[in-house]
């Protein structure tokens, strides 16, 4: 493995670290190759991340348009796929529904600036000091509010009011609206959950999640079956990026926006250095941790520019980006290509897509996310398992920021008891 720890501070992307080594053919078409392959898996996923989001599908494919640029192009790792994350699902929802869009693109825009800041500052080292059962802990608690906010469109039902934030309320309203359950919608959503989990098994290399929601559309398409679509809610797709613009900015709102803007901070510099770990251990090579938070703020801002959401880099994606044989950043910015060009030539067909098709795609995204054995295991110990269940629990009571504090909380005070202890054994 290359030791990329003497080099870790510099502020050098990657992308021209690959174009130093000597850049020709035979890695141009296996960059290419992963970044098809990526933008495949990307497609699906960013526009289901946008709308459960509380946003239009679009934003999502901006989101990963740009923001994939600038992280593939900026960033301090490798094989760094930047994007719209589920991880954010709840917190750019609860921010839209009270402070609205503007305050939304505000915080985003607000949260990249730190980033920025906090990988100028050199600070990327401390994230990878957040305990480890905090990360598992809040990632269930995530998996577990996802699922919860897809049960609305996975079985169509309707709610006679707002879909309540908190996980208690909104699953008492949500068994209060079961008599509207719409069994076209539930069959697809479950279709599409069964399709992704056989073709993971059958056949790994085939991209399950497209398949999935091509299925989907086209039983909507032919058979006309009664479910709410894409074009039902949002219209039709625009065929391109939309023309940049400064976000709108008032002092009130950069106040209201800014526990937003923090939270975003804390957990885009918790995922993305997370996944650039990640990409480490299976691409043998070392990231620039500061470099790649410079690269995720840079890309939130031009995602707000643009109208975007949050980027952060998206694990999933990134491993996906390894295992089709990336050879350098060159693959996610190409990924971004590939993705613009999609939207270019199929806006129009997405108009099809059933909402429950997107929400059975986020069933196994959160399926997936939740480490389960990882979960299991630290329960075993008492201590990892106190800041799991303190980090679990408040993140899925209150929030994410509130979780990780309270974890990280947890874990300072047993390991302040840990050493008092052992300085009295020492003078005993």
């Amino acid at each position: 493995m290359t030791d990329g720890r003497a080099s870790a501070h510099l502020y050098w992307p990657k992308l021209l670290t690959a174009f130093q080594e000597g850049y020709g053919v035979g890695r141009l078409r296996k960059d290419a190759m992963a970044g098809l392959t990526v933008a495949v898996v990307a497609l699906p996923l960013s526009m289901a991340i946008a709308v459960a989001s509380g946003v239009g599908p679009e934003r999502g494919l901006v989101t990963a348009i740009i923001g994939g640029f600038v992280v593939s192009a900026l960033g301090g790792s490798r094989f760094q796929i930047g994007g719209p994350a589920g991880a954010f699902i709840v917190l750019v929802a609860g921010t839209v529904a009270q402070h609205g869009l503007d305050g939304l693109i505000l915080a985003v825009l607000l949260s990249g600036v730190m980033l920025a800041v906090a990988g100028l500052c050199r600070l990327g080292a401390l994230i990878r000091h957040v305990p480890h059962a905090v990360t598992v802990g809040f990632t269930g608690a995530i998996a577990v509010t996802i699922l919860a906010s897809q049960l609305k469109d996975f079985a169509g039902l309707r709610l006679a009011g707002p879909e309540p934030g908190a996980l208690i309320p909104k699953l008492i309203a949500l068994g209060q609206a079961a008599a509207t359950l719409n069994w076209a919608a539930l069959g697809l959503g479950t279709a599409v959950v069964v399709i992704i989990l056989v073709l993971r098994r059958a056949r790994p290399a085939w991209p399950g999640m497209l398949i999935a929601m091509a299925a989907a559309s086209a039983a909507v398409a032919i058979f006309g079956a009664p479910v709410e679509t894409i074009g039902s809610r949002f219209g039709e797709l625009p065929r391109g990026l939309p023309a940049p613009v400064l976000p709108h900015f008032d002092w009130v709102l950069l106040r209201e926006v800014l526990p937003a803007a923090l939270a975003f901070t804390l957990l885009g510099a918790i995922e993305s250095l997370l996944s650039a770990k990640v990409a480490d251990a299976m691409g043998g090579r070392k990231h620039r941790s500061n470099m790649e938070l410079v690269a995720q703020g840079l890309a939130n801002v031009a995602s707000a520019i643009f109208g975007g959401i949050c980027v952060t880099g998206t694990i999933a994606r990134t491993a996906a980006n390894v295992r089709a044989g990336a050879t350098s950043p060159v693959a996610g910015v190409l990924h971004s290509v590939f993705l613009f060009a999609f939207v270019a030539v199929a806006a129009p067909l997405a108009r099809h897509i059933p909402l429950s098709a997107l929400a059975g795609v986020l069933v196994v995204v959160a399926w997936n996310m939740a480490e389960k054995a990882e979960f299991a295991r630290l329960l075993r110990n008492w201590r990892t398992a106190a800041v799991l269940l303190a980090t679990f629990g408040v993140t899925v009571a209150h929030d994410l920021t509130a979780g990780i504090v309270a974890g990280c909380v947890v874990a300072a005070l047993l390991a302040g008891m840990d050493r008092l202890a052992r300085r009295r054994l020492g003078g005993g």
